[in-house]
């Protein structure tokens, strides 16, 4: 096949003559040894024009290797030489920061990513690379692996050939074949052992990068033949490549162990007969050589091995890199037509995630525009929240959210949120939504949330933003008994053809780092528990030498300093997908042509591959449906209530501000009550002393680790007691800080102060908020310090107050709590001590009856 004009022309004006087209990245678990941020830094880096990231069966790590040339693409917009970083994530099980990787990209042309994924068939020995060529080829790879992840378990995908030919079209498909080598001499074979590669301290971890490894067997110095009958048969080229005329190539991957150039002439006679053109790859599983131990020891993770036991199961070299243009030019020096073949393919595949147009579903508004009916639903819950009239305020913020919403066009998302809780109540199903979206007067209008307007100091900002442009995050907590019942609807209204849950990344967090890797070196069980046992909180880094010394070990000991090592590498890598607590997408069109679907462990559940950060960066709107167990228990009170005799009660008509209540809260009766029974709760709230909502919602947000750390808890209750003047340093900042008595508790009110004190747009102060929460981490609230101080000096505060003022904010961003998720709380946390007070005996019922609950 002819280049293409510009690829002809850019190879003749001396542009990089080789594109990477075999890269696979960590995402193919415990397989990749480099982050898919990581490969595209050092392509960039290394000059290469594009490079395919293509997963085994997977398009798990695409969105990450998409998101981190956006990154570059920006940040090189505005200049020079810059430095990508994985994003930082937090497991929420465990609260473990997940470290960043980082990687180094030159100021010049960025490569461009071609997206596919590596296809392993059940009935096949060849792996086939897939690599679309546009968004119709794309829609059916997502497909494709859908088909063989939803025929298997949790994890797996059962692909055949004939799957392939069905789903095929549109994309190049580059066959691998297994490289196996056969010793001239039949004493030569090998097998596993405890034979040390050289490199290692008394070991070496163990690779198994798949079918284009080397294989055990030929010892160095003896030629070997690839046998043809260990390739498939020719006939299933021929059949594919009659399939699709002019997409299917074979792939000659260089072994580097001396006889590459018998093996290149054996793959092209082949090549030659099956009537297929050949191309040049190199089976890529690593960014830099520097992580060849590494997926050593992810090998031997996989296979239950450890590094004395290795043997030939090592990498052989650290050879599986990605490598300049040059580089690879030379070693395919006697076949140039596979070098330009990597251009021509790259050239026909066009295809960008930035194609990916993501439709809400819309059927559930009938004829009536989805604008024009949430419009109505708003005014008629309005009426319904107030009966003898709407506040001005209230309709002057309702007017502004339904004005950002239809520019934004997210009335269908808001719609479909009204419909999931509409059923859920329909079905007597207790929920309540919580997070950002109390900060929505509309959210409240459709009953969605609870929280009035006036209850707290709502931050729509907080929520959504015209500036921002990304999917408002409505998370909605159902009964813990009941939610699947409200998932299966879900499933049954739109299809699970059109509807999935969200995947969760599980990562390598530091203790699980430690055990696998200390048992991949050989540590003893003894020592593995007492390194893991000096690690605690969200550290992502490994023990120091100073702790490992207090252990009585010797962190110079050459088998432990390579453990260690390793540990600190492998932590914030992928270890599996799960399934996320609650977050379900929902198309208008077919899921499965956005992202492929596969089965959850739990019967009855489909999960899509991408987390909530990949939904997010590609504008994809999810819903939350959450589970409570404390709704479960109020609502079970509530019906034993009325079945014995007594009112209809619901969280909208409780009766508010009960003296009683407080009361008992304040002698620290609370046992049982919704997140005020643990012990700390108990000792404060004597000396917090609730009078009424808003302190609940204090008291929710301030007990905790972040406020405690972040000297907050005893400004506040010092000046609440009178024992300190509560200081408010001007009357702009009175509105602001008045109910918190001067110190500052809430993300919300962080932003205010921007705004009010500093003189931040609301988007600005947004963007000030996200970096809160990630400044120690990723150092980016340093950008806003010198904006701050300037803005209030220009409003007349002295500089000493101005420094105070964002060193109170800096240190405060890593502890925030958002107020309208502390109000969501601070309702139940009222339902549940009302009950107590006054119905005891049913509340205590419903608790024991809603068991397993997961509290005190």
């Amino acid at each position: 096949m002819p280049a293409p004009a510009s690829i002809t022309d850019a190879h003749a004006s001396g542009a990089p003559a080789y594109v990477e087209l075999c890269a696979m990245s960590n995402f193919s678990f415990l397989r990749g040894a480099s982050h898919p941020e990581e490969l595209v830094a050092r392509a960039a880096e290394l000059g290469l024009s594009a490079i395919a990231i293509a997963d085994r069966n997977s398009l798990a790590g695409v969105v990450r290797a998409h998101v981190a040339l956006r990154e570059l693409k920006r940040a090189q917009a505005e200049g020079g030489r810059v430095r990508v970083r994985g994003q930082v994530r937090i497991d929420a099980s465990s609260r473990q920061e997940i470290a960043p990787q980082a990687g180094l990209a030159p100021a010049g042309r960025l490569p461009r990513l071609i997206v596919g994924a590596r296809l392993v068939l059940e009935d096949s020995a060849v792996e086939w690379m897939a690599l679309p060529m546009d968004r119709a080829a794309y829609a059916r790879l997502s497909r494709l692996l859908s088909v063989g992840k939803l025929r298997a378990g949790k994890g797996e995908c059962r692909l055949t050939r004939a799957d392939l030919e069905e789903w095929g079209e549109g994309m190049v498909l580059i066959a691998l074949p297994p490289d196996v080598l056969v010793s001239t001499s039949s004493d030569h074979h090998g097998s596993v052992g405890s034979a040390r590669p050289e490199g290692w301290a008394q070991e070496r971890p163990l690779h198994g990068g798949g079918p284009c490894a080397a294989r055990a067997g030929a010892r160095a110095g003896a030629m070997p033949e690839i046998l043809e009958h260990n390739l498939e048969d020719l006939s299933d080229f021929q059949t594919l490549a009659r399939r699709f005329p002019g997409q299917v190539y074979l792939g000659a991957a260089p072994r580097y162990d001396g006889h590459d150039r018998a093996r290149l002439a054996t793959l092209a006679t082949l090549a030659q007969r099956a009537g297929l053109p050949i191309v040049a790859v190199g089976d890529v599983i690593l960014h830099h050589a520097s992580r060849r131990r590494l997926a050593d020891v992810l090998t031997c993770i996989r296979a239950g091995l450890t590094i004395d036991a290795i043997g030939t199961h090592a990498l052989p070299n650290a050879e599986r890199r990605l490598k300049p243009p040059a580089q690879m030019e030379r070693l395919f020096r006697t076949h140039p037509a596979a070098i330009r073949r990597t251009l021509e393919i790259a050239a026909r595949c066009t295809f960008s995630l930035d194609e990916l147009s993501y439709e809400y579903p819309d059927e559930i508004t009938g004829t009536e525009p989805p604008q024009t009916r949430l419009e109505r639903l708003t005014t008629e819950g309005l009426r319904r929240r107030f009966p003898d009239g709407t506040p001005q305020a209230t309709l002057e913020k309702v007017e502004k959210e339904l004005r950002i919403i239809a520019r934004l066009g997210f009335a269908a998302y808001f719609l479909t949120v009204h419909d999931i809780v509409a059923f859920a109540r329909s079905q007597g199903i207790l929920c309540q939504g919580r997070g950002s979206a109390a900060n929505s007067v509309i959210c409240y209008a459709l009953g969605i949330t609870e929280v009035a307007p006036d209850t707290i100091s709502m931050v729509f900002e907080r929520f959504m933003s015209e500036a921002r442009g990304e999917p408002p995050d409505i998370d909605v907590d159902f009964e813990h008994e009941r939610r699947e019942e409200v998932i299966q609807h879900i499933y049954e209204k739109y299809g699970r053809h059109r509807a999935g849950l969200t995947a969760t990344v599980i990562h390598f967090r530091t203790r699980a780092a430690i055990r696998e890797v200390g048992k991949v070196m050989g540590l003893s069980a003894d020592m593995i528990a007492a390194i893991a046992g000096l690690q605690w909180g969200w550290s992502a880094r490994p023990p120091g030498e100073d702790q490992l010394r207090e252990l009585g070990l010797d962190p110079t000991d050459r088998r432990l300093s390579q453990t260690m090592a390793l540990i600190a590498e492998i932590i914030g890598f992928p270890r599996h997908l799960s399934q996320h607590v609650g977050g379900f997408v929902i198309t208008r069109g077919r899921l499965d042509e956005l992202c492929p679907i596969e089965n959850a462990a739990m019967e009855g559940r489909t999960v899509i591959e991408w987390d909530k950060d990949d939904i997010d960066a590609l504008g994809i709107l999810k819903v939350d449906v959450l589970s409570l167990g404390m709704l479960t228990c109020i609502r079970k009170g509530f019906d034993l209530i009325a079945r014995h005799g007594g009112p209809h009660y619901t969280l909208e008509n409780l009766p508010r501000e009960d003296p009683r209540v407080y009361d008992m809260l304040c002698a620290a009766d609370a046992i049982g009550v919704f997140q005020v029974e643990s012990r700390a709760q108990l000792n404060f709230l004597p000396r917090m002393r609730p009078r009424c909502f808003y302190d609940l919602v204090i008291e929710v947000a301030i007990v905790r680790p972040g406020p405690i750390q972040g000297g907050m808890v005893h400004p506040y209750i010092n000046r609440r007691q009178g024992k300190e003047k509560v200081n408010l340093p001007s009357t702009d900042l009175k509105a602001v800080l008045e109910r918190t008595l001067g110190v500052p508790l809430f993300q919300e009110q962080a932003m205010q102060i921007a705004v009010v004190a500093a003189g931040f747009t609301p988007e600005e102060a947004d963007r000030l908020r996200r970096s809160l929460a990630t400044f120690k981490r990723m150092g980016t609230i340093g950008t806003f310090r010198d904006r701050f101080l300037a803005g209030m000096a220009e409003r007349g505060y002295e500089p000493a107050f101005a420094e105070a003022c964002f060193a109170q904010i800096e240190g405060f961003g890593e502890y925030g709590f958002p107020e309208s998720h502390a109000a969501s709380f601070a309702l139940l946390v009222y339902a549940s001590a009302w009950m107590k007070r006054h119905h005891p005996a049913a509340f205590a019922c419903a608790l024991l009856n809603s068991q397993p609950m997961g509290f005190y």
